[in-house]
């Protein structure tokens, strides 16, 4: 009998054994990873978050089925948000990551291996080596076995090329090696592994890029569909379906850069939800289209992990980059960028900012914040992040914990038992996920930005940094949302400890934290 007993255990043991279960949860620890990261748009665009023009049922689903961050932060544009995504790394210093001049990749046409090289050379030797034990998020996946892809604007730019691409851990990719010519939706080549792969149909060697505004000949150009036949979201969707299917007996990270709603606005055609609405302008129609087409693709990735029988065990994840962004101006009604408010008081980002209310702008993108993409207002960088794992998160939750864009590689690691580096400045936020609201997790983050770098704490304080002006201000985003109302004069020794812990984060330098790209962007390459 003792026998048997001792066989029972061992064999419990090793069944136990060959399973692999969350340290915290039960959970399966290897559970696949789709990760949706929209372009410049703000969380007031999404239904679920209370836009009442522009439906997104697909998103909406996920954010209702899972969770949502309600403080969850970006960065204040495109590059520096998905360099902090992929390194684990703030974007207020300035020696862990740099980024490229955009549109170098302007220079090659199709089939053009020649160019195609020197751009890549000269690049590589301007960027320098990575040290070898620098980690990068899909490393961190490739390190837990799974295999990882990349599909759309790749990388962190504004250029970027296929070693890179490689050393970051990328087993595939497919998508645009230049972010300037995302601002075209009709590529004549995009980058797959390494290949050059010309798009038939695609001839315009902008991409298909149009004026922003629709007057003065900007609508015919917008329609002018002469050499833009195949939508680079499209083909991206399709990339994205086969990648799902090729990999559905393994565990994947797959990770999608849409260029979506990033202007300037274009779509093949506009949704019918909008056509016949006689309050949109024509651009505003478009660019409404683009968020729909967004959410209709979220709803395809959907539709293909469930048809794959994966939903069960896939994490879905979406968010943005950064806060909002004006691509539907028009000449009397919404001017790009806005100086001045309805009541005609010039907008100096101290004491007048930017609402959408006071600029008549009819989305609301922003979610009634302050501030645009580019600035240290909340509507500028505050994002929207979902996270949707059947059966294992547990939904229809808020997380009020703040989160920072760079604690994904964190919190994936801890989920996969994955070490990271020590000087990593990204934190793990899986307890909360998954139930535990009273675990630590950050204090405060810091961010970048055109105007200057500001300091949010998990508590709700914000330190703002004008540094055209060397001014601070501080507001109480729990009780002042839309911060309206500076409380330095009254609480100087909560300005005295933020500011402190500020210019540490940016090392020493506020002026780290104050983006004009003298101090991060690479010289431009050059093909001689």
């Amino acid at each position: 009998m003792k026998a048997l007993n001792y066989l029972l255990i061992v064999g419990a043991l090793l069944v136990l054994g060959s399973c692999t279960f969350s340290k915290t949860t039960g959970a399966p620890k290897t559970p696949n990873v789709v990760f949706i990261y929209a372009d410049d748009l703000g969380r007031g665009l999404l239904s679920s978050e209370g836009q009442q023009i522009i439906a997104t049922p697909h998103i909406d689903k996920l954010s209702k089925a899972g969770v949502r961050f309600e403080n969850a932060y970006g960065s204040m544009y495109c590059a520096p948000a998905r360099a902090s995504l992929l390194t684990g790394y703030h974007d207020c210093q300035t020696d862990k990551w740099k980024i490229s001049n955009g549109g170098i990749y302007k220079a090659i046409t199709t089939n053009d291996t020649v160019n195609h090289t020197m751009i890549q050379n000269a690049l590589n030797a301007q960027y320098g080596e990575i040290p070898e034990d620098e980690v990068f998020l899909a490393e961190v996946f490739q390190q837990a076995g799974y295999v990882t892809g990349q599909v759309g604007k790749l990388d962190w730019g504004f250029a970027t090329t296929h070693n890179r691409l490689k050393r970051h851990g990328w087993d595939y990719y497919f998508g645009y090696y230049d972010h300037v010519r995302c601002h075209g939706f009709y590529p004549p080549f995009l980058f797959e592994n390494g290949h050059q792969v010309d798009i038939a149909g695609n001839t315009r060697a902008d991409c298909g890029k149009t004026p922003e505004y629709d007057e003065n000949g900007g609508y015919e150009k917008r329609w002018d569909m002469t050499g833009k036949k195949q939508y680079s979201q499209n083909l991206f969707l399709d990339k994205i379906l086969t990648f799902l299917e090729d990999h559905q007996n393994e565990p994947f990270f797959l990770y999608h850069p849409t260029q979506l709603p990033h202007g300037p606005s274009a779509v093949p055609e506009i949704h019918p939800d909008f056509v016949d609405n006689p309050n949109l302008t024509e651009i505003e129609k478009t660019y409404a289209s683009m968020v729909k087409m967004l959410d209709d693709h979220v709803g395809a990735i959907v539709n293909k992990l469930e048809e794959l029988d994966l939903m069960d065990n896939t994490i879905i994840v979406f968010s943005s980059d950064n806060g909002h962004e004006l691509y539907y101006p028009s000449e009397g009604k919404l001017p790009k960028p806005v100086k001045k408010n309805i009541y005609g008081e010039k907008i100096d980002n101290i004491n007048v900012k930017y609402y959408s209310e006071t600029a008549v702008d009819v989305f609301d993108g922003n979610d009634g914040m302050a501030g645009l993409k580019r600035s240290n207002w909340e509507g500028g960088v505050r994002v929207p992040l979902i996270y949707y794992w059947n059966g294992n998160i547990e939904g229809g939750k808020t997380i009020n914990q703040l989160v920072a864009n760079y604690d994904m590689m964190a919190t994936f690691a801890d989920l996969l038992d994955i070490q990271l580096p020590a000087d990593k400045h990204s934190r793990s936020y899986l307890p909360h996920l998954m139930g535990e609201p009273e675990s630590a997790s950050r204090d405060f983050t810091v961010y970048a930005s055109f105007m200057g770098p500001a300091l949010v704490t998990n508590d709700g304080w914000k330190l703002r940094y004008f540094i055209q002006q060397d001014l601070f201000q501080l507001y109480y985003l729990p009780e002042d949302y839309k911060e309206e109302n500076d409380l330095i004069a009254d609480h100087e020794e909560k300005y005295i400890a933020l500011k402190a812990k500020l210019i540490e984060a940016c090392g020493g330098d506020l002026a780290n934290g104050h983006f004009t790209g003298k101090t991060r962007v690479l010289p431009k390459a050059s093909l001689n």
